[in-house]
């Protein structure tokens, strides 16, 4: 009808004016809004997206010759790693050095029994011994008890699992124990490797120090990050 119209052309006319007025006076809409800027924080397309986590654990250390180069590639990247040390490699001379160094750069260090070890052949109270000499060797080195047990080859204690002992096991098997080339573990790592894995070396050898560090440049150029197995264990 007429009056609607005569309205629609008025509302119309309404919108047009004050189109023309944006143009030539455009509004600060955020000035607009009365609110505290320090109060919002706006995230970066970074930010939003959380990276995918791995955890590099080595086992039967320390060693003299090897894990302090390992940890010279591991400041100089900014990565902490997880270490399962054996007890008596931590009497060796210039050891107890190295594990503190551990601690005070930031590594998780755990125990991997006294004599490297297959517990689940061993009685209770034998498992039980070489689990604690390596606790109290590594408490008198850092001061502190270790929470973290991977148990050599992967083999559980007859008695089960201490409730008050974390049992860190792995997902991903580097292989740096059956070969000395370095392209092959790297391969062997690289290759299958996903968000969540905890991924089995040594430092003993110095090809898997040197596969080491290939592999956090390889897979911090795919976007992963590096953390501590404990990380990836407990919430």
């Amino acid at each position: 009808d007429v009056c609607s119209s005569d309205l629609n052309r008025k509302i119309w006319m309404q919108i047009l004016a004050l189109a023309a007025v944006l143009r030539f006076f455009p509004v600060d809409f955020q000035m607009a809004v009365p609110v505290d800027a320090g109060q919002i924080t706006v995230k970066t397309e970074e930010q939003q997206t959380e990276k995918p986590k791995l955890a590099l654990t080595f086992d039967d250390g320390p060693s003299r010759e090897h894990t302090s180069k390992l940890l010279d590639g591991l400041k100089e990247r900014g990565v902490k790693a997880t270490f399962f040390l054996i007890g008596a490699n931590l009497e060796k001379e210039g050891n107890a050095e190295i594990v503190k160094r551990m601690y005070e750069e930031g590594h998780l260090i755990g125990n991997h029994t006294y004599h490297h070890v297959d517990l689940s052949k061993l009685g209770e109270k034998e498992a039980e011994t070489e689990l604690k000499m390596t606790d109290a060797a590594i408490e008198k080195m850092i001061g502190q008890k270790t929470e973290f047990i991977r148990p050599p080859f992967g083999a559980m204690p007859k008695s089960g699992e201490d409730p008050e002992k974390l049992y860190v096991k792995w997902t991903v098997d580097s292989r740096d124990w059956v070969t000395t080339n370095v392209g092959q573990i790297v391969r062997e790592v690289t290759k299958d490797t996903e968000d969540g894995d905890i991924i089995l070396m040594h430092d003993c050898y110095g090809e898997s120090v040197e596969a080491a560090l290939k592999i956090i440049d390889i897979m911090e150029e795919k976007g992963y990050e590096f953390v501590t197995a404990d990380e990836l264990l407990v919430e």
